[in-house]
């Protein structure tokens, strides 16, 4: 006859924000620690204790390239916000908006599926792009935040690749943004991510 104790309960797992991204989530050229990534965390800690952040960005990545690596993510960490920066790199290669759109939406609506808030960080395009493909590219995060009810970043770099001088904040490259752009990145991102996270 047993002794009628039940196996030890589960522990519950970490509330965790996963970012996925590419570069521009990834340090890239920077120290490490310093990117806006870390920078979250530092304010996760001080603002809502007992959450962690896990950056799943890989520099170069696009939405096809997220879209595949985001299940196992999800599988792994079981995040409560899912944040995805990703598309820029799709314009760079000239690939089709219509299939950054496809994977965009694929990927917020796994993470929703996942049970996770998910908050899209929307890029835009030089001009150098073409006004009409620079609307059409600034419109696809629009789109895809309303129709998978995701939480919008209107525009990641707003203030840094916007400003008077366009080069200040931006490594030599002229692509990856500089050590002092990252917490102004992190200053765009930080109101739509708080509202996705618990109340102290």
């Amino acid at each position: 006859m047993g002794l009628g104790l039940s196996a030890p309960a589960r522990a519950a797992p970490t509330p965790t924000v996963l970012v996925v991204g590419d570069s521009l989530s990834a340090e890239y050229g920077l120290r490490r620690g310093s990117g806006w990534v870390a920078l979250l965390e530092q304010r996760l800690a001080s603002a809502v204790p007992g959450w962690r952040v896990v950056n799943a960005s890989v520099s170069g990545d696009t939405t096809s390239g997220g879209r595949s690596r985001l299940p196992a993510l999800l599988e792994q960490h079981r995040p409560g916000v899912v944040v995805i920066e990703l598309g820029g790199n799709d314009a760079l290669r000239g690939l089709p908006l219509e299939m950054t759109r496809q994977n965009l939406t694929a990927m917020a609506e796994a993470g929703r599926s996942a049970g996770a808030r998910v908050l899209l960080l929307g890029m835009e395009m030089p001009p150098n792009y073409g006004a009409r493909y620079a609307a059409d590219f600034r419109r696809l995060y629009t789109d895809v935040a309303r129709q998978t009810q995701s939480a919008l970043v209107p525009f990641f770099l707003r203030g840094v690749a916007d400003g008077p001088d366009p080069v200040a904040l931006f490594q030599a490259d002229r692509i990856h943004p500089n050590e002092e752009a990252q917490p102004r990145m992190l200053d765009n991102v930080w109101p739509e991510l708080r509202k996705l996270l618990p109340r102290r």
